[in-house]
């Protein structure tokens, strides 16, 4: 079974820079009454990386952040961020990580630089100001007030506060939600920075193409368990096809609407997904399947419309691991 799997041959093998652990989950487990948010999870972090948790609503990411961060306390297992315990040692651990949430409550009276120079002051060390504001490219809002910020800028503000004690690591709550296009391609290109400046950087997204750009590698949960966990690249390779196959199959009128079970036996179909018209066929032999599919519509009666020829993506192994319906 696919869900089964956590490892493949596709992983790509530690660099000695990125080898050594800065985070490590044994067995975490976290439970609200009779509900268990999180069971049982296990995961390592290493100095360097961009480690992406990725999940449906309710998966028990943001709880296992808060957990990391010390802002909940686990009821099983043991984390540790540096070498330090955060049930012990929580105070340090906070001194050593920063946090981006989805939204950041500013003070409408300070500026963009005021704000940076407030939240420098809870800690014995602080970056300067403008060291963070051209590392998020503010330099010329230093002075502008956050409610005269775009929200792409807002969010780089966001995450120049989240720097402002040099953190070991960086945490990253869905940034990008709520951003347009441009906006969301910056912030990427400063994480993208960090990590080359040897920042450890947690992520949590529900864009799977923001993952598949931006994580070294990356744990899949659902219902509070990992039911993956690789490269994106070896994630992908799970799903055992070269490229996907999208189109709608429209049957003649009084005709029958495409049948799964029929589409599965046709050349280099590796797996179906399939609805009342439109069919997803993932395929290891595109050539031959391509021409068994319109052999197939053919003797059916059936029309081949608006179809799209494309490489597997991160998006298609997260849709068959959780499901396509949206839970919470």
């Amino acid at each position: 079974m696919l869900s089964d799997v956590t490892s493949s041959p596709h992983t790509a093998p530690a660099s000695p820079a990125t080898a050594e652990a800065l985070v490590e989950v044994n067995h975490l487990v976290k439970r609200y009454g009779r509900f268990t948010a999180v069971n049982d999870v296990s995961f390592t972090i290493r100095r360097g990386e961009i480690f992406g948790l990725l999940g449906p609503n309710g998966a028990g990411k943001t709880t296992t952040l808060e957990i990391i961060e010390g802002l909940r306390r686990a009821d099983g297992g043991q984390v540790t961020v540096d070498g330090l315990d955060v049930r012990r040692d929580r105070r340090a651990v906070q001194r050593r990580i920063g946090v981006q949430l989805q939204a950041t409550t500013l003070f409408d009276a300070l500026t963009v630089r005021e704000t940076i120079h407030l939240f420098g002051a809870f800690y014995p060390s602080a970056r300067s100001a403008d060291d963070l504001l051209r590392e998020v490219a503010l330099e010329e809002k230093a002075r502008a007030r956050p409610q005269d910020l775009s929200g792409g800028q807002r969010q780089r503000l966001a995450l120049a506060l989240a720097l402002v004690n040099d953190p070991a690591l960086l945490l990253l709550d869905e940034p990008t939600t709520g951003l347009d296009p441009q906006s969301r391609r910056l912030l990427w290109e400063t994480i993208l920075r960090l990590r080359a400046r040897g920042k450890t950087i947690v992520l949590t997204t529900h864009f799977m193409d923001e993952a598949q750009t931006l994580c070294d590698r990356i744990a899949i949960l659902d219902g509070g368990r990992i039911i993956a966990q690789d490269t994106p690249s070896g994630l992908i390779g799970l799903l055992n096809a070269s490229a996907t196959i999208d189109c709608a199959l429209v049957p003649s009128p009084g005709g029958q609407p495409p049948d799964s079970a029929a589409l599965r036996l046709l050349p280099g179909v590796s797996d179906v997904q399939a609805g009342a018209e439109r069919v997803r066929l993932y395929s290891t032999r595109i050539e031959k399947t391509m021409t068994a599919l319109f052999q197939y519509a053919e003797a059916r009666g059936m029309s081949v419309e608006q179809i799209q020829v494309q490489a597997p993506t991160l998006e298609d192994v997260f849709l068959k691991l959780t499901g396509r319906g949206l839970r919470e």
